[in-house]
């Protein structure tokens, strides 16, 4: 694929998000590249699987070729239309992603999962290491967001 900027694999990423938001559920894509190739993409199932650990990120470690998995990630980058959960933070570490992606952020407003960050959760499990890049595309990752909550409420 080439040289591919991190904006150009976020907007991958939201259009596994919306094609998750076609089948009801909330609106989180997410791809991970290894040596400059897609080797998987995910979106939240959590409604249409009635699964609630069917989110983008997840869903993405799962379809990863299983020959690829576990210390083969190494080097890879999970980009996420969305901040992982803890759930997922916990995913990607036993995956060995090396650098996270985040397109939009939480909000404690929200009042989902409090002061919660994903750097936090890395820390926790001394998993600090791992890079995380915030912000890319996050206009257009918050909107989908907002839009998918206001028709909700």
């Amino acid at each position: 694929m080439g040289d591919i900027i991190h904006e150009d694999y976020m907007l991958l990423a939201i259009e596994q998000a919306l094609e998750g938001r076609k089948e009801g559920n909330p609106p989180v894509g997410s791809i991970i590249v290894k040596d400059g190739n897609i080797i998987s993409r995910g979106r939240n199932r959590a409604n249409s699987d009635l699964d609630l650990t069917a989110h983008a990120e997840l869903d993405a470690i799962r379809k990863v070729d299983p020959k690829l998995q576990n210390s083969q990630l190494s080097g890879s980058t999970l980009y996420s239309t969305g901040e992982p959960c803890i759930l997922c933070a916990g995913g990607i570490v036993l995956a060995g992603i090396s650098r996270v992606v985040v397109g939009g952020n939480y909000h404690r407003s929200v009042g989902f999962v409090g002061d919660y960050s994903l750097e936090q959760a890395f820390a926790l499990v001394a998993c600090a290491h791992i890079e995380v890049i915030r912000g890319v595309l996050l206009e257009k990752c918050e909107a989908m967001r907002w839009a998918y909550w206001s028709e909700q409420a």
